[in-house]
């Protein structure tokens, strides 16, 4: 586990541009029983502890439907993780390699995911198993595990669509 701040040997920080605003809106917070990066579990686990996703106002109404799901993806912001590497050495071996081939919580943008198996709805929470982050972490959003969707066919189209007009 990395220091707070620490850089290891072959890791390369760089300082990022000012952020712009893209208009992020937490909807929530995830509740575990970590309560820091040194405890939490680098890979939530499907039969892990139980957690609770609270689900702030006004966005509880958004929650209709979703006891249908097994499981849910959950999208989360990682508000301890530093921004600023663009070369990381993960296991402290020494290699390092590229920020985006890694699935460190260390990023420009760093946000969680995470599939999650679904247990229940109380109110405006969700009871889950599977999460993998630290007690109180913002949520961003939560979609129905993509794998339980088919895919779409792809849209024929026809010949005004593309141009042809004789």
């Amino acid at each position: 586990m990395v220091g707070l701040n620490e850089i290891r040997d072959g890791e390369q920080a760089v300082v990022p541009p000012p952020p712009t605003d893209a208009g992020l809106v937490f909807i929530g917070r995830c509740h575990t029983p970590w309560t820091d990066r040194a405890t939490c579990p680098r890979q939530g686990r499907l039969d892990g502890p139980i957690c609770r996703i609270e689900i702030y106002e006004p966005w509880s109404p958004a929650l209709d439907g979703l006891a249908q799901f097994e499981r849910l993806e959950v999208l989360y912001w990682l508000h301890h993780s530093r921004r600023d590497l663009v070369r990381q050495s993960p296991r402290s071996d020494g290699r390092t390699r590229g920020t985006f081939s890694l699935r460190s919580p260390v990023r420009p943008n760093p946000i969680g995911t995470h599939i999650v198996q679904l247990i229940g709805i109380e109110g405006a929470y969700l009871v889950v198993r599977g999460l993998d982050c630290i007690d109180g972490t913002p949520l961003i959003d939560l979609k129905p595990d993509r794998a339980q969707f088919p895919p779409l066919a792809p849209r024929q189209a026809d010949d005004d669509q593309i141009g042809n007009t004789q």
